[in-house]
C-alpha cells in the first residue's frame, strides 16, 4: 500500500511539476549604430519577456563600424542587421544578398534642417548658401530632388562635409543648412542647446515616402522560423509603447540608466508614432516607386522589382 501511495504522488506531481523547457534559440542583432529610442520595440520586447515567450534569446549589438553593417550580416555574421531602406536599394546593386523581411521606422528621419530665426524661410533661399553634411550618396539625391522642387539647382548651393557635427555647424553659422539630420534628435538637441531648429521633410518635396530603418537579413535565411517570431514580439512590443508610453520609457531606461536625459526622452516619445505597428507587412507599390525614384536619381542602374529587395514572412 505504501508503495502504490509513493507512486501515486510522484506521478501526481510530475504532473504539477513544469515541463523542461528547451534552450531559446539565439538570434543576433546588429545595429546600425549605438542604442537609442529608434530601437525601443526591441529593447522593449527583449525587458517584456516578449522574446523569451516566443522561444527567442536575443542580442542586441551595437557595431563597432555602422558602415559595416551590410557586409557582416551578409557574410553570416549576425542573424539581422538594422538598416537604412535607400542603403539596401545601393547594396542590392553592389551585390550584397541582403532582403528586408520587416520595418521598424516606417516614416523617413532625414531632413534639411536650419536655424528657425536664421535667413532661410524656404528651400529657395538655399540658393548661394552653404549646406553641410555628413554622408554622400542617398542623401545628395534627396536634397538635388528637394530643391529641384522649388526651383533651384544643386548646383546652386555648396556641399560642405561637416562630418558628423551637423548641429554645431549649423549653431556655429559655418553652413547656412545641414543634410541628414534625423527630425525625432536633430531639433531637441538644438533646442536644448538654446537654438530652435526648423525642418525641412523630403517626403514634402518629392521625395518618395520610405522606410528609415528596416530588419534586414540574408537572402538563404529569410525562410528561418526566428524571423516571424522575432517579428511577433516586436509588433507586441509597439503596440505596448503606443498603448503605454511612459510605461515603456521606464522599461527602456531600465535596461540602459545612460540614456535617461532630455534628449533621449523627447527623442522616444516623438519616435512613436513612426514605429511600424505592423513591421511584417510589406508595401511593394511603395518600394517600387522608391527604387524607380533611385534609378531616376542615378543612384542605381536599374531599379529592382520589390521582390528582388524585400520578403514578406508569415
Amino acid at each position: 500500500m505504501n508503495r502504490i501511495l509513493a507512486a501515486s504522488l510522484f506521478m501526481f506531481g510530475s504532473l504539477l511539476a513544469p515541463a523542461s523547457s528547451h534552450a531559446a534559440d539565439k538570434v543576433s542583432v546588429l545595429l546600425e549604430w549605438f542604442v537609442n529610442p529608434d530601437h525601443a520595440p526591441m529593447v522593449v520586447a527583449r525587458e517584456q519577456g516578449l522574446f523569451t515567450a516566443q522561444g527567442l534569446d536575443v542580442e542586441l549589438i551595437p557595431p563597432s563600424d555602422p558602415s559595416a553593417v551590410p557586409r557582416l550580416v551578409s557574410a553570416g555574421q549576425a542573424d539581422i542587421g538594422i538598416h537604412y531602406q535607400p542603403n539596401l536599394f545601393l547594396d542590392h546593386e553592389a551585390g550584397l544578398p541582403l532582403v528586408r523581411f520587416g520595418t521598424l521606422v516606417e516614416t523617413p528621419l532625414n531632413t534639411v534642417t536650419v536655424l528657425a530665426d536664421g535667413p532661410i524661410k524656404s528651400l529657395k533661399d538655399l540658393k548661394g548658401r552653404k549646406v553641410g553634411f555628413s554622408v554622400t550618396g542617398f542623401e545628395d539625391a534627396m536634397l538635388k530632388k528637394m530643391l529641384a522642387s522649388e526651383g533651384v539647382s544643386i548646383d546652386d548651393v555648396e556641399l560642405i562635409n561637416v562630418n558628423f557635427s551637423l548641429s554645431p555647424s549649423l549653431i556655429a553659422g559655418k553652413v547656412d543648412a545641414t543634410l541628414g539630420g534625423f527630425r525625432n534628435f536633430e531639433l531637441t538637441q538644438m533646442k536644448l542647446e538654446g537654438h530652435v531648429g526648423r525642418a525641412f521633410f523630403p517626403e514634402e518635396y518629392g521625395v518618395p515616402a520610405y522606410d528609415e530603418l528596416i530588419y534586414v537579413t540574408r537572402r538563404d535565411l529569410a525562410a528561418d522560423s526566428r524571423l516571424p517570431r522575432f517579428l511577433t514580439a516586436v509588433e507586441q512590443a509597439s503596440i505596448f509603447i503606443t498603448n503605454h508610453p511612459e510605461e515603456a520609457w521606464a522599461l527602456f531606461i531600465k535596461a540602459y540608466p545612460n540614456l535617461d536625459d532630455e534628449l533621449n526622452r523627447t527623442a522616444f516619445f516623438d519616435t512613436l508614432p513612426r514605429f511600424a505597428k505592423r513591421p511584417a507587412a510589406l508595401d511593394k507599390g511603395r518600394y517600387a516607386r522608391f527604387g524607380t525614384f533611385m534609378q531616376e536619381m542615378g543612384l542605381v542602374k536599374t531599379a529592382p522589382a520589390p521582390e528582388d529587395v524585400a520578403v514578406e514572412i508569415r
